[in-house]
Formats: C-alpha cells, sequence, structure tokens
C-alpha cells in the first residue's frame, strides 16, 4: 500500500520525537564535549525530520541538503548577534537558533543528516520493492 503525504509526516514527526528523546537523555546524562556535539548532531537530525514533515515527498538527497543548509544558515546568522540577542529573552530562540557561533558546527551537522541520509537510501529500495513485489 503507497504511503500518503500524512503518514509520511507521522513517519517523520514520530523520528523528531525520537531524535529529541535521545538528546534530553543525553543531556540528562553526559556534559561537555559530548553533550554539545551530539545536540548539534542531533540538532541537524531534527531539522532532516522536519524537512520531510513540512514536504513529505522529498527525496533523502534533496531533504538532506536542505536541512544542511538550513542548519548552516543558523549557525552563520550567530555571527550577527541577534540569535544571541533573541536567546536572551526566549528559551526557544536559544533552543533554536544557538547563542554563538562554534565554526566545529558546521562539520557537526553533516554528521548528523548524513548517516540518515544513507539509512533512507538503504531502505527505500526494500520498501519499493515490497510495494512492486
Amino acid at each position: 500500500m503507497p504511503r500518503t503525504d500524512w503518514s509520511r509526516r507521522l513517519a517523520a514527526l514520530a523520528a523528531a520525537s525520537a531524535v529529541l528523546a535521545i538528546a534530553l537523555l543525553i543531556r540528562a546524562m553526559a556534559d561537555g564535549p559530548l553533550e554539545q556535539h551530539s545536540g548539534t548532531a542531533l540538532y541537524a537530525s531534527m531539522i532532516y525530520a522536519g524537512v520531510f514533515f513540512l514536504w513529505p515527498r522529498a527525496t533523502p538527497l534533496v531533504a538532506g541538503a536542505v536541512a544542511i543548509a538550513f542548519c548552516w544558515l543558523v549557525e552563520l546568522s550567530q555571527l550577527t548577534g541577534v540569535p544571541a540577542y533573541l536567546s536572551e529573552r526566549s528559551v526557544l530562540a536559544r533552543l533554536a537558533l544557538g547563542i554563538a557561533y562554534d565554526p566545529l558546527d558546521m562539520l557537526w551537522y553533516p554528521a548528523g543528516v548524513l548517516p540518515l541520509v544513507a539509512l533512507h537510501l538503504l531502505l527505500r529500495p526494500r520498501t519499493a520493492a515490497r510495494v512492486t513485489g
């Protein structure tokens, strides 16, 4: 049975929820670089799932490119000081936009997205084979 846009959106929402749960678990149990870098990679993973929530028919490669580009844009916007200003006034802004630019984050975003793209591409042919076979 073919998947509908709504079933794809629900799957994306479930994936984003699972990533958030993992991020909160790591945050509760770890500290320092593990917490920082895993949080960055998992943020990018949630953005990847968010692309599918908003655009359920996106291909994994396009969704991955959009997610990484969005994360890089947010990171680069931190050079302006606007996210820091907004983060002082809102916890949600701090979670979504961050506070300060970290060039290392530019590497962690693809680390959070590219494994998901690869997994998505690996699982997709099996689904297509089941539908046609």
